[in-house]
């Protein structure tokens, strides 16, 4: 399978050079120099996409929050330092991984071929229903309630996956942070409970039953 990367940076020495070695890598390769052109090449559907934060017209951030919710694809922040409310913050609206500048380029496509593998284990045909009226399609990765989707983000997603396929199964936020978003992310489990509360009130919009159940001291656990 060839992989298709879209890597966007201001900086031309940067994305030249990560296109030349994904190219090498037999990778199909994107390459935007701007938030806006990222927007449109992000419509390509592209496998994995390596985003600058500081980029002129519009950040990785905003861009990254304006493509989460019709991009399934691991987003992976480049920047050249990273505080603890910056990754708190590129969590939160939907990245996946974050790359300090300077990289290794092996690290880099290690990092890479990692969140690809995992996307492909997420890959099922498998619908599974609970409680009449809430419907998770693992292969749209999608959630329904009363046959409306309610938009989940991809670590959103990520979440409920987890939870449901394994429900009544307790794990605790670390478990949580090492499963969906890996051993080597740059990050730290803080951002599970974020994602929880706003899983839960997207739920919460569409009915009084709550899926994600609390289990002090312990961690979170799905109920049917």
């Amino acid at each position: 399978m060839r992989y298709r990367i879209l890597i966007s940076d201001d900086e031309v020495d940067i994305v030249e050079m990560l296109t030349g070695f994904f190219r090498s890598k037999g990778y199909e390769v994107f390459s935007a120099y701007n938030g806006v052109e990222t927007l449109k090449l992000a419509e390509l559907q592209p496998d994995i996409i390596l985003l600058d934060i500081n980029m002129p017209k519009l950040d990785g951030m905003e861009v990254c929050k304006k493509i989460r919710d019709y991009v399934s694809c691991p987003i992976l922040f480049l920047t050249a330092r990273i505080e603890e409310n910056d990754k708190v913050q590129g969590f939160s609206v939907g990245g996946d991984d974050y790359i300090v500048k300077p990289f290794s380029l092996v690290e880099l496509e290690a990092r890479v071929q990692a969140h690809l593998r995992r996307e492909e284990r997420h890959q099922t045909n498998t619908k599974v229903k609970f409680s009449g009226e809430l419907l998770i399609d693992y292969s749209e990765r999608t959630v329904y309630i009363q046959n409306q989707p309610i938009g989940l983000v991809k670590k959103e997603f990520d979440i409920v996956e987890l939870l449901s396929q394994n429900a009544g199964q307790v794990f605790d936020k670390e478990r949580i942070y090492e499963r969906v978003w890996g051993y080597d992310s740059e990050g730290d489990s803080s951002v599970v409970a974020e994602h929880i509360r706003r899983i839960r009130t997207k739920i919460a919009a569409y009915t009084n039953k709550s899926y994600i159940e609390t289990v002090w001291g312990c961690g979170y656990k799905w109920i049917r």
